[in-house]
C-alpha cells in the first residue's frame, strides 16, 4: 500500500531546540527558587522575633475623672472630717437607776426637753417632807409673833419683866430663822428632783444613745456598771471641716480663705466653705496644722464623722457656683493627629487613638465634653511617639 511508503522523520522533535536537553539550567532555577524560599522565610521569621521581642513604647495609664472647675483655682489639698462645734453627751447629775429614755438616733430634741428620768422616789419624798416643814415653821411663826406683840404691850405696862419680852423676841426671830432654812430645804429637794431628769442643754439631732432603761447613771461613773452620759446629740446647724494641713504647706492657708468641701460619700457633690480658724499650735506627731473651714451652706445629706476634701483656693477666687463636675483628663493625655483632638487607648498591646472634643482647661488639666466617660483608661502622656497602631506597654511604677 501507499502507506507504507510515507516518510515519518518529518515527525521527530529536536529537543536540542527547546533546551530541556540542557540538564545544568534546570538545576540553577530550582536552586534560585529554593534560595529565594529560605529568604523569605528568614525575613518573616525576623519581623516576627523583632515584633516579638520589641516591648514596644513604655506609656504610663491615667483615669478620666470628675473634677470641679474650682480646681483651677486650687492652691492646697487637705484631708479631714466633718465636726459638730457643739456637741455634748447629756449626763446625770445625780446617781439613779435609768427608769425612762424617750429619745433614739436620729431624733431631733429641743432645749429644755426632757430626754431620760432617773428613779425619783425618794428624792420626791425628801422635798415633800421639805415642804410640810417649811409649814410647820410658817405656822410657829404666826404664833411667835402674837405672843411677841403681847409681852412687847405687858412689857409697857411694867406688868411682865425685860428678861420675858428679851424670850418671846428670841423665839420669834429663831421661827424666822427656821423658816428661811426650811425654804433652804424645799430648794435643796427641787433640785435633788430636777438632777434626776435629764435636759437637752440646746436645740440639736440625738447622735448615739448611751444608756439603756435600768442600768445605773453617776455623774462620774465611778463603777464598771455604771454610766455617765445618756445620749450624745449635736446641733446639726454647726457642722464644720477640720482638716490636718502639713506644716510645709501652712503658709498657703489665711484666714477667710475661701474653700471647697467634697464628701467622700458623695464625691460629685461640692459645698462653699471658708477657713474661720487655724489653730495656734502643730501636731508634732503628724507635724500638721489643724485648720477649721465652715459651710458656707449644706444639706442634710451632711453628717457628724464624714471623711472630707477640702480645697484651698488662692486669693480671690470664689468656689464655683457651677454644681456639676466636669470629666477630666490631664492635658498631655491630649494630642493632634490629622488636624482632631485625640487620646490614646490601649487594646491588646496597641495604642488606638479616640476621637474626643475638649472644653475648658483647669491647671493641668482639660475638661472632655465627647469621647470618653469616667474612668476611662488613656495614656497619660500622648508624645510624637505615640501613633495608632504603635506597639506599647506599660511602664513600671
Amino acid at each position: 500500500m501507499a502507506s507504507n511508503d510515507v516518510d515519518l522523520s518529518s515527525l521527530r522533535i529536536e529537543r536540542s531546540a527547546s533546551g530541556a536537553g540542557k540538564p545544568g539550567r534546570s538545576k540553577t532555577t530550582r536552586r534560585i527558587l529554593f534560595w529565594g524560599i529560605v529568604i523569605l522565610i528568614v525575613a518573616a521569621l525576623g519581623f516576627f522575633l523583632k515584633s516579638f521581642f520589641n516591648p514596644g513604647i513604655e506609656v504610663q495609664l491615667v483615669s478620666a475623672s470628675l473634677t470641679s472647675p474650682a480646681q483651677a483655682d486650687a492652691v492646697l489639698t487637705a484631708s479631714g472630717y466633718v465636726v459638730a462645734r457643739r456637741k455634748a453627751a447629756v449626763a446625770s447629775k445625780g446617781t439613779g437607776r435609768l427608769v425612762y429614755l424617750g429619745v433614739e438616733e436620729g431624733d431631733h430634741v429641743k432645749r429644755g426637753q426632757v430626754i431620760a428620768r432617773l428613779e425619783d422616789n425618794d428624792v420626791i419624798a425628801w422635798r415633800e417632807k421639805a415642804r410640810e416643814n417649811l409649814r410647820m415653821a410658817e405656822a410657829d411663826l404666826h404664833e411667835a409673833q402674837q405672843s411677841l406683840e403681847r409681852t412687847r404691850e405687858l412689857l409697857k405696862r411694867n406688868v411682865i419683866a425685860q428678861s420675858e419680852f428679851d424670850l418671846a423676841e428670841a423665839r420669834y426671830h429663831r421661827i424666822v430663822a427656821s423658816i428661811e432654812s426650811a425654804r433652804f430645804a424645799v430648794k435643796e429637794a427641787d433640785v435633788a428632783v430636777d438632777n434626776t431628769r435629764i435636759i437637752a442643754p440646746f436645740d440639736g439631732t440625738v447622735l448615739q444613745k448611751n444608756a439603756d432603761l435600768g442600768e445605773i447613771m453617776a455623774p462620774f461613773a465611778g463603777a464598771a456598771s455604771s454610766r455617765a452620759a445618756v445620749v450624745t446629740i449635736a446641733d446639726m446647724s454647726s457642722l464644720e471641716v477640720d482638716a490636718d494641713v502639713s506644716e510645709a504647706n501652712i503658709t498657703r492657708v489665711g484666714p477667710e480663705q475661701n474653700c471647697e468641701i467634697t464628701l467622700d460619700a458623695y464625691p460629685q457633690q461640692r459645698y462653699p466653705g471658708y477657713v474661720t480658724k487655724i489653730v495656734p499650735t502643730a501636731d508634732r506627731a503628724k507635724a500638721t496644722v489643724l485648720v477649721k473651714i465652715k459651710f458656707k451652706e449644706y444639706d442634710q445629706r451632711v453628717l457628724p464623722e464624714m471623711s472630707a476634701k477640702v480645697t484651698f483656693l488662692k486669693a480671690g477666687a470664689a468656689p464655683s457656683d457651677s454644681t456639676k463636675s466636669l470629666l477630666t483628663v490631664p492635658a498631655a493625655a491630649v494630642a493632634k493627629r490629622n488636624g482632631r483632638d485625640v487620646v490614646f487607648q490601649i487594646k491588646e498591646d496597641r495604642a488606638v487613638a479616640v476621637p474626643v472634643t475638649t472644653g475648658r482647661r483647669l491647671g493641668n488639666a482639660v475638661e472632655i465634653t465627647q469621647g470618653l466617660k469616667e474612668g476611662d483608661k488613656v495614656i497619660s502622656k500622648a508624645d510624637e511617639k505615640v501613633e495608632d497602631g504603635a506597639k506599647v506597654s506599660l511602664a513600671s511604677k
